[in-house]
């Protein structure tokens, strides 16, 4: 026969703390995962192609003479397809990180919510904190609704279920 555990025994785990760590770590990986979608990394054709063009433009700056301007003008013209490569170049790679990160943040999405589930269904009826009520005045008996007395003049803060 299998032992059913009380709400005594989960007293024993600091709930407040593993629930705020647990949140704190999905947001923050969450950040991340937003963030190097947005951002991506560099390649060495892009960094080839940004180096080109600045030695092509440095090119065209230093022949400021009439006589080179033919010289200059065609070195601008190419610098300006390499910018226009490029920027075709960063559209592609930013549309395919775009998409293989959409699969992550999805499965990620769904694991954040499962956990989040897990925690509400596991500590449905235990409290998560116990605040001392002249610090919750006014909402006290509304924040420990259904999650028992107060003992010793504290809440027992239940805001994970009814």
């Amino acid at each position: 026969m299998e032992e059913i555990e009380t709400p005594g025994e989960f007293a024993s785990f600091p709930a407040a703390p593993f629930i705020f760590f647990t949140v704190i770590a999905f947001q923050f990986a969450s950040r991340w995962l937003q963030d190097f979608k947005k951002k991506g990394s560099r390649t060495d054709k892009e960094v080839r192609l940004h180096g080109e063009i600045k030695q092509l433009l440095k090119e065209a700056s230093s022949l400021s003479q009439p006589s080179t301007f033919a010289q200059a003008a065609k070195l601008r013209r190419t610098a300006a397809a390499k910018e226009k490569q490029l920027s075709n170049y960063q559209e592609q790679r930013s549309e395919e990180i775009k998409l293989s990160y959409d699969l992550y943040l999805k499965a990620f999405f769904i694991t954040k919510i499962a956990t989040y589930f897990m925690l509400i269904v596991w500590y449905w009826r235990s409290p998560v904190a116990s605040v001392p009520q002249n610090l919750l005045q006014p909402f006290g008996r509304f924040l420990s609704w259904k999650a028992g007395d107060s003992l010793n003049d504290k809440i027992m803060v239940n805001n994970l279920g009814t």
